[in-house]
């Protein structure tokens, strides 16, 4: 005989899963979408705009860990993995173009391999940054960009990375390159 209350337990089991799975997935897209506008805002220079937007994130990401607590298996899921290196990235290049540093993983709360990550996609928009830079005769600005991502990649060298990880920091030689490459039209240029 079949104990019906068991796979009622069990459907009710399922249920809940699937309900806080569309929460978190709907609360990761939200943090994409909002770690976007920072970026899109810092690069228009709209700073306080950008800021505005970092403290909506943090709350939102503070709202992702409630829901990803009642079933730690989702700190590993891919919305919640995407939404995390979204918010780095966003957070690292608000704090950069505003105070020339990045935070650190504690300071955002951020799982290490998502932090690294982050920092990873960071070079991109440094290198956006740095390009936008050199258009509007800031080269001392150009070329410190291209120090710090030389910086950053320097660390990452000593690490072991696998994976996604790997990929991610391989990129970063790319964009070292289009740097070296604004770097020496720079000094052609003067």
């Amino acid at each position: 005989m079949i104990a019906k209350k068991d796979f009622e337990n069990m459907r009710k089991e399922l249920d809940d899963f699937d309900n806080q799975r569309e929460i978190l997935i709907k609360k990761s897209r939200d943090i994409v979408k909002l770690s976007k506008k920072v970026i899109y805002s810092v690069h228009r220079n709209e700073i306080k705009q950008a800021g505005d937007f970092v403290k909506q994130i943090k709350s939102s990401v503070a709202e992702l860990d409630k829901t990803a607590k009642k079933t730690p298996m989702f700190y590993y899921s891919g919305p919640f993995k995407i939404a995390i290196q979204e918010f780095v990235e966003a957070a690292c290049y608000y704090e950069f173009v505003k105070n020339k540093k990045v935070p650190s993983a504690k300071e955002l709360k951020a799982d290490t391999e998502y932090y690294l990550l982050g920092l990873c996609d960071l070079t991109g928009e440094l290198v956006r940054k740095a390009i936008n830079s050199a258009i509007n005769n800031d080269y001392d600005k150009a070329l410190f960009i291209k120090k710090f991502v030389n910086d950053i990649y320097n660390e990452l060298m000593l690490f072991e990375f696998r994976n996604e990880l790997r990929k991610k920091f391989d990129s970063i030689k790319y964009d070292l390159k289009k740097l070296d490459d604004l770097a020496l039209g720079i000094k052609l240029k003067k």
